[in-house]
């Protein structure tokens, strides 16, 4: 008499995997049904964060980012800055939906960020140094990366991202001629593939010499006078100060200040005063003599006179009494100066 075979041991299990296969797709299916609905009223707003909270992982009272707020504008630059542990990095990382916070929520045009949201394809993101393949010229580069997106060619617009780098002839070239500056930039133009409405940028001047940082700094100013949005974090505060029209910035996880770098850097005992023409050695050390004056120097903008006592008025008055040809003053400070009081030194 022939038994039945029995069944392979491995068939035991199958009932428990697909129970487990259908509470995944279940759970999926939940979470897809309640994430919030899409905020009209920020249709048109780059970036709005609310209370945004990440906990490092394992501890319930150390925070990477804490109850972190702050609201960007269409054609802002925007510097992110803030010492070694500010969370300048977790939180590109929640806006680029590659972790969650644990509190708060971030809305790019009103939506909320989820990992893999719709509306992640409105952000381009330079976090890293791009991988290129080296036989390869720039232009073919650019081409493979949009078409592992696998979105139509016609919404790469190649040719507008490549007007904004900059990039010229270098395009027909191999990779692997390319010096550290021209990959920096090959690496933003493939940031800006589809000309994305907001786009980040992480440490982008690394690495390079003061030239390239100077074209950096221009393909950024001319990505955003479309009215799209930039947003860079940077090290470099005198380039971020020349770059950007607005900033955050952090301290151990916190919200420091926020606003035009104007408002950030303004407040000081020191004065920009500018001329109708260059003073000579003797008036600017008449000038630095003056009761209340600590000091006066000549710049390239005119002359720089630290207070010491005198108001800005009664300088001014001094200045009408000595014939100096005075067209405009305000105070003075800059972002370096501005940063570390706001952080304490701690940089």
């Amino acid at each position: 008499r022939t038994q039945a075979a029995g069944l392979p041991w491995w068939t035991w299990g199958l009932p428990a995997a697909a129970a487990l296969i259908a509470a995944g797709l279940l759970l999926t299916a939940r979470r897809r049904t309640t994430a919030p609905a899409p905020d009209p009223a920020l249709a048109d707003v780059p970036l709005e964060i609310t209370g945004l909270t990440k906990r490092y992982a394992g501890a319930t009272d150390r925070y990477a980012v804490r109850e972190l707020s702050f609201r960007v504008e269409k054609g802002q630059v925007l510097g992110l800055l803030g010492p070694n542990g500010a969370g300048k990095t977790t939180t590109l990382r929640m806006l680029m939906g590659l972790i969650r916070p644990d509190e708060g929520e971030i809305r790019v045009f009103g939506h909320a960020i989820r990992p893999g949201a719709p509306v992640l394809s409105r952000v381009g993101a330079f976090v890293e140094g791009a991988g290129f393949l080296p036989h390869l010229s720039g232009r073919e580069n650019l081409e493979l990366y949009w078409q592992a997106t696998g979105r139509p060619a016609e919404d790469a617009r190649l040719e507008e991202a490549l007007e904004i780098a900059d990039l010229g002839d270098a395009l027909a070239r191999a990779v692997r001629t390319y010096s550290q500056g021209m990959r920096q930039r090959l690496a933003i133009a493939q940031a800006m593939l589809g000309l994305p409405d907001l786009l980040i940028l992480d440490e982008p001047t690394n690495g390079l010499d003061p030239p390239q940082i100077r074209e950096m700094r221009e393909v950024m100013i001319r990505y955003a006078a479309g009215g799209r949005t930039v947003i860079v974090s940077s090290h470099l505060l005198s380039e971020v100060e020349q770059s950007c029209t607005h900033l955050v910035v952090m301290d151990r996880g916190r919200l420091v200040q926020a606003g035009p770098v104007s408002e950030i850097t303004g407040g000081s005992d020191t004065l920009l005063v500018t001329t109708a023409v260059p003073l000579s050695d003797p008036v600017v050390e008449k000038i630095g003599a003056l009761p209340g004056i600590g000091s006066a120097r000549r710049v390239d903008e005119g002359l720089l006179v630290r207070l010491s006592g005198a108001t800005s008025n009664e300088l001014i008055a001094e200045l009408v009494r000595l014939d100096v040809p005075v067209t405009g003053a305000g105070p003075y400070r800059r972002l370096e100066d501005a940063f570390l009081t706001l952080i304490g030194g701690s940089a």
